[in-house]
């Protein structure tokens, strides 16, 4: 059942059995203070089909009829209906950890298949099944660097999406692994001078993204020639994996933090998500989460097994590497089923796509403001500086029901407060594009 109502009979045969005459006589041990006396002014209940209908309604006023043009780590991609109809099964669903193989096969072999992709993809040689998103991927890949290395420091570019070093910073600060932010330089790109002065002999690992925060694609062969030459090791993070359709896989990386909400994931006010860790198979283990294997049953057949779970509800937390939950694998699953769908040529075309409306929304809005960051290669995101106000500005579009690029003074105050972050991948129209354009020059 959906839930299990209690009728006020049932609720007086409770009470008598515990042996209280009233629901206060249940609570009164709670001291005063913190009882709740006030009237809530709560509405009355409503029937099921009522708050069916009033959702409906939020979902028209909040939805219908306008343009998106947010990115920044969280991306609008085309769903097929296949991953609902299948993830949504008993089998998937339902499932626990799967200890015993000889039943969980089907299970099993989707998280393999869901690691063989991934590895395929960022060129690694191992990759987990799975993590809870990019930015907790991101920390926990610094605190296998540290595990790793021996040494207890970690730089991180500021090109980082923010809130990705928003949760780095909470995981450091209780690891006690202290952290250094270097700077970009015009191009949007890491200062590369920066990033070499600031790796010394504690430094575990440098810490990138690309595509960046700022849409731009890193040079990650020279910065993992700065890393590696002081000892340091390469933790590349990708928020937007769409772009591995397109943008060669950082292989020089020595681990690769991924979040995979863009294959398949709903946005879903901020999740769950797919986070990833992908790395060099000799850094096995000290990979957080739990790694799937092939191996063959007694009669010789193909079968998948839990390899690798140094999680805690495996082993002693002071030898753990995480405490992944287990039906992380399930949104795993949703990705894996996204792959499928589309397959290598068709993740080069849906980047393409999304390389393509990027092109044509940054040509019709170009006029309307400053492109930042401009001299180097780029995905779908690109740095608008507008003639006023971004927050005001925005304001200004959802009168058109058009959403606006991110603000970035919040996090960027030295690009003023005029900088917006735009996106547009496959789902955003000619029309939308337009659309805002116009809308801007109103603005």
């Amino acid at each position: 059942m959906r839930y299990l109502p209690k009728s006020p009979t049932d609720r007086a045969e409770m009470l008598e059995e515990i042996g209280v005459a009233t629901i206060d006589d249940l609570f009164a041990t709670i001291p005063a203070e913190y009882q709740l006396k006030r009237d809530l002014a709560i509405p009355r209940q409503h029937g099921e089909s009522e708050i069916i209908d009033r959702f409906k309604g939020y979902a028209e006023n909040n939805a219908t009829g306008y343009a998106s043009f947010l990115g920044a780590g969280v991306y609008k991609h085309y769903k097929p209906v296949i991953i609902d109809s299948l993830v949504q099964r008993g089998e998937f669903l339902t499932s626990y950890t799967p200890y015993q193989p000889e039943i969980a096969q089907g299970t099993l072999q989707a998280m393999f298949e869901f690691q063989t992709m991934i590895c395929e993809l960022t060129g690694m040689e191992i990759a987990n099944a799975s993590m809870y998103d990019g930015s907790t991927g991101a920390a926990e890949a610094i605190m296998m660097a540290v595990r790793v290395t021996g040494r207890n420091a970690a730089v991180i570019a500021r090109t980082v999406h923010p809130e990705y070093r928003e949760v780095v910073a909470t995981y450091a600060q209780h690891q006690e692994i202290p952290t250094t932010e270097v700077g970009y330089t015009a191009n949007g790109r890491v200062d590369l001078e920066a990033l070499d002065a600031a790796i010394n002999a504690d430094t575990a690992c440098v810490l990138i993204q690309s595509p960046n925060f700022f849409g731009t694609i890193e040079d990650v062969a020279a910065i993992a020639a700065i890393a590696h030459a002081k000892g340091a090791l390469l933790i590349v993070s990708i928020a937007e994996a769409i772009s591995l359709g397109v943008v060669k896989p950082p292989v020089e990386a020595d681990i690769v933090s991924m979040e995979a909400q863009s294959y398949g994931v709903s946005i879903g006010y901020g999740g769950p998500y797919c986070g990833v860790i992908a790395c060099k198979e000799k850094f096995l283990r000290q990979m957080p989460g739990r790694l799937i294997g092939e191996t063959k049953d007694v009669n010789g057949k193909r079968g998948f097994v839990l390899t690798l779970s140094t999680r805690e509800q495996h082993i002693r937390r002071e030898k753990a590497t995480s405490n992944i939950c287990t039906n992380q694998a399930l949104v795993a699953l949703m990705t894996t089923i996204f792959l499928t769908v589309y397959g290598k040529e068709g993740m080069k075309e849906l980047a393409e796509q999304n390389l393509a409306k990027s092109a044509y929304l940054k040509s019709v809005l170009a006029d309307k403001g400053n492109v930042l960051f401009d001299g180097a290669p780029r995905f779908h995101e690109f740095v608008l500086d507008l003639p006023q106000n971004a927050e005001a500005t925005n304001a200004k579009l959802l009168d058109h029901k058009i959403i606006g690029g991110l603000p970035l003074a919040k996090w960027y105050p030295e690009l003023g407060p005029n900088a917006t972050l735009w996106c547009a991948t496959e789902v955003t129209t000619r029309k939308q594009m337009d659309a805002a354009s116009a809308a801007l020059a109103k603005a």
